[in-house]
């Protein structure tokens, strides 16, 4: 005797599909924000544990560099991009009191920031309408250097000031400038002290002079103006000036 089949207890109504579900504008809004700030703390994680890596290995190239090689490649087809890493102590002294007299007087003793600095930054910005002025340390220059865009912003400026805070943090003042001094912009295309000792002086970074480097450091807030127009009166009268400051700069050691 064949036993029937059960009846289903399914009913019609429920195998029918279920009707999509729409986000509202609000959800979408939500969702869209909470995307934002998981990839805005992805990527202080990213930057935290790379500096992290760079107390110990050398940054192959800097946010800086790259932009930089592709503006070359277009708009000056056949420069290359020049820079020679050199250790800490094989850079000369006189450019090293130099920078740190025309960039950070107080480089070894702040702790990445100047606040008086950033106000009359702040000042300047309202006089003039516009950003002109970042009030900006060694450690803030090269915070933007190393992961940043030259776009003036007080959001980039935020986020400068948190990758100065993790720079600060991970290596003392010897390491950060030494990342500096072989990171920073100093011409077309020339990036590094060694690289810009032998662009313009044809000698290396550990001869340079004290004449030679208070040039050099009176260059860094506009390299690629003072490239080409290396005779500007400007650039003589205020390398002067560096030159009898450079004896009271202190080094970090």
């Amino acid at each position: 005797m064949t036993t029937a089949p059960a009846p289903s207890r399914t009913s019609p109504r429920s195998r029918q599909p279920r009707p999509a579900v729409r986000l509202g504008p609000a959800r979408w809004i939500a969702y869209g924000l909470s995307v934002f700030v998981i990839a805005a703390i992805a990527t202080q994680f990213y930057f935290f544990a790379q500096i992290g890596i760079w107390t110990v290995l050398n940054p192959g190239s800097t946010a800086f560099m790259r932009a930089d090689a592709w503006t070359l490649a277009s708009t000056r087809p056949g420069t290359p991009l020049q820079r020679t890493w050199m250790p800490y102590d094989q850079i000369s002294r006189n450019l090293k009191r130099a920078i740190i007299a025309s960039e950070d007087a107080n480089f070894v003793n702040n702790n990445g920031y100047e606040t008086d600095a950033i106000l009359q930054a702040w000042e300047r910005n309202k006089a003039r309408g516009r950003i002109v002025a970042g009030g900006s340390t060694i450690s803030q220059q090269l915070a933007r250097n190393l992961f940043l865009s030259r776009e003036k912003s007080y959001l980039r400026k935020a986020q400068e000031l948190v990758i100065t805070w993790m720079l600060e943090f991970w290596m003392d003042k010897q390491r950060i400038f030494e990342i500096y001094l072989n990171s920073v912009e100093w011409g077309n295309g020339v990036y590094g002290a060694e690289a810009a000792a032998q662009y313009y002086y044809k000698t290396s970074a550990a001869k340079l002079t004290a004449g030679q480097s208070a040039r050099l450091a009176v260059m860094l807030p506009r390299p690629k103006y003072f490239d080409d127009h290396r005779n500007s009166a400007y650039l003589a009268s205020r390398a002067r000036v560096i030159a009898r400051r450079m004896g009271a700069a202190e080094l970090p050691e």
